[in-house]
């Protein structure tokens, strides 16, 4: 827990590395000091041919974050302005950058470990 997941038009990934966009997401969760790091977790999803952005086909990041309930509106709010501005500074060209954070419920949630 939290789980950072991406979703972006194929495209992007010729303009930085898969690598490069992990890592930053996990840095800027870090740096957020909601997440102990050993426990962040990032997927990245490109679409190549099933999406369209304003009806037409443009590229775009979006990010899911995950998270365990318990944070506040201002710390979750923090965290998405963190997030799009380092993503700005790295696409500065890409039309839609955005994200948005839900929580997990405590007393639903389940992983292997908790079993």
């Amino acid at each position: 827990m939290p789980h950072f997941v991406i979703d972006c038009s194929e495209p992007i990934l010729e303009l930085v590395d898969p690598n490069t966009i992990l890592n930053t997401i996990h840095q800027v969760a870090v740096a957020s000091t909601l997440f102990t790091e050993a426990d962040i977790k990032v997927r990245l999803n490109p679409f190549e041919e099933h999406y369209l952005v304003g009806g037409k086909k443009d590229d775009f990041i979006h990010v899911f974050a995950n998270i365990m309930e318990g944070r506040t509106a201002e710390q979750k709010a923090n965290l998405s302005a963190l997030m799009v501005s380092k993503l700005k500074s790295l696409f500065p060209n890409v039309p839609i950058i955005s994200i948005n954070v839900r929580d997990f419920e405590k007393a639903t949630y389940c992983n292997k470990t908790m079993i």
